[in-house]
């Protein structure tokens, strides 16, 4: 316990606890996040692949947040210095030519599936920044907040469905948020660890003495009062503004859904693919996001903290904080190799993009504590599912791992060959509350390796 809550602290200090507060909803007689979010029904797309009738494709974003190391997981040097190539090894895995780390040897099996990017760079080395930018395909702004991905989705697909549309597994990176659109598209967030034996999710059930009628009356006064404020509005003073609280409909529909709440349900799980997927925070979350997909939702973010690697590298990444136990990325290997491989076998796959990633990589020199520092240079994300071929290298570094070799991919290009899987255009426009009109994506080039 010498190390409890220091491993997912970062170096400029934010910590789990600081991310988020709970809000309430008196009106139900309980609580629930105020980062509940109004979806949608996504409209009935065509599938180039295949010519039949699909929804758009839904995404997971596993996000490891800290910044992990390119050189110790997906692009490692044993050509060059030691204090560079660092203490792992390459493995081969099944596409021919392409090594990953000796820890990942599950992962390995699954390349096929992926396109890995190994040419990603930034200008932004500062955590919230860098996360900033990854997230949202724009460098931080100081008079707008750009949103996030998942927020995105849920904008552009609309309307309402029981299953949140954009679900945070964890606690978000505080980048991860509607930015200028509004809270509708905000994530809404599972706090617990499903690792737990006890894990629910909070407040999904009312208090004991308040029934379904309750509720019902409940709302149907709530929705009485909301007609009430509008009709004393003076048009055009509240333009765009909601008709309803989000959160308020979004716990009403979770309450009154069996089904819905089933979806958070790990124990529905064969114990064996519990167990293949790891007995850990990662893989059980990584899990929940494929049964949440299976549910319906659009966009789910698992968030994996403690891959800032100042010190102890080869400790905290193999072993562990105490040691003995498995590190950061053999607890990765289990759960991404997991998702992979069960969204393929479920047939999933074709229309999920898993895209794992973290806001920068490290640098090329291991410092004097064993560890390496930001490094927005040159860095690896990798991308599988919704349509990408798999089994390819998109760019590469240089022989040090210090800048792209070619092909340079930034967040700006990601985030426009992101959204073009996921079929929504890049050049449509949102408008900020004062009526500012901003694309989705501005400034990136489309990745045309990423197109099958």
């Amino acid at each position: 316990m010498a190390y409890q809550g220091k491993q997912d602290r970062r170096c400029d200090g934010v910590l789990r606890r600081d991310l988020l507060r709970i809000g309430a909803l008196s009106a139900f007689g309980l609580t629930l996040s105020d980062f509940c979010s109004m979806q949608a029904q996504a409209a009935a797309a065509k599938s180039a692949k295949n010519g039949k009738s699909k929804t758009p494709p839904a995404c997971i974003l596993i996000w490891l947040d800290g910044g992990p190391s390119h050189l110790e997981t997906f692009d490692l040097k044993p050509d060059a210095p030691s204090e560079v190539r660092g203490p792992f090894k390459p493995i081969k895995t099944n596409v021919p030519g392409m090594q990953i780390s000796e820890y990942m040897p599950r992962t390995a099996k699954q390349m096929d599936k992926v396109a890995l990017i190994r040419s990603m760079n930034s200008t932004l080395g500062e955590h919230n920044f860098a996360s900033h930018y990854l997230l949202t395909g724009y460098k931080p702004a100081a008079v707008l907040q750009y949103p996030a991905y998942g927020s995105v989705v849920t904008q552009v697909r609309g309307g309402q469905q029981v299953i949140p549309s954009n679900i945070a597994l964890r606690k978000p990176n505080p980048m991860a948020t509607a930015g200028y659109l509004p809270g509708s598209a905000q994530p809404f967030v599972i706090l617990g660890d499903p690792s737990k034996p006890n894990f629910r999710v909070s407040d999904l059930n009312p208090y004991r003495d308040v029934t379904n009628a309750r509720l019902q009356r409940r709302r149907s006064f709530r929705s009485a009062l909301d007609r009430f404020d509008q009709s004393v509005e003076q048009a055009g003073k509240q333009a765009g503004a909601q008709a309803s609280d989000p959160a308020f409909e979004q716990a009403y529909r979770l309450i009154l859904s069996p089904k819905a709440k089933g979806a958070f349900d790990l124990s529905k799980e064969p114990a064996a693919l519990r167990q293949r997927y790891g007995r850990h925070t990662l893989g059980q979350s990584c899990l929940m996001a494929r049964r949440l997909v299976e549910a319906g939702a659009h966009f789910v973010t698992v968030t994996d903290r403690g891959w800032d690697t100042h010190d102890r590298l080869f400790n905290r990444l193999k072993e562990g904080y105490t040691g003995g136990t498995a590190g950061k990325i053999p607890k990765l290997d289990t759960a991404y190799s997991a998702l992979l491989e069960d969204l393929g076998q479920r047939g999933m796959l074709d229309n999920t993009l898993v895209m794992l990633m973290g806001e920068f990589g490290r640098t090329p020199k291991l410092n004097t504590r064993g560890g390496r520092d930001h490094w927005p240079g040159v860095f690896s994300v990798a991308l599988a599912g919704a349509g990408i071929e798999g089994g390819k290298i998109i760019g590469s570094s240089d022989r040090r791992g210090e800048g792209p070799a070619d092909d340079p991919v930034s967040p700006a290009d990601l985030a426009r060959s992101v959204y073009t899987l996921l079929g929504i255009d890049p050049d449509r426009e949102f408008h900020t509350a004062d009526g500012r009109p901003v694309q989705v994506n501005r400034d990136g080039k489309l990745i045309k390796q990423l197109l099958a």
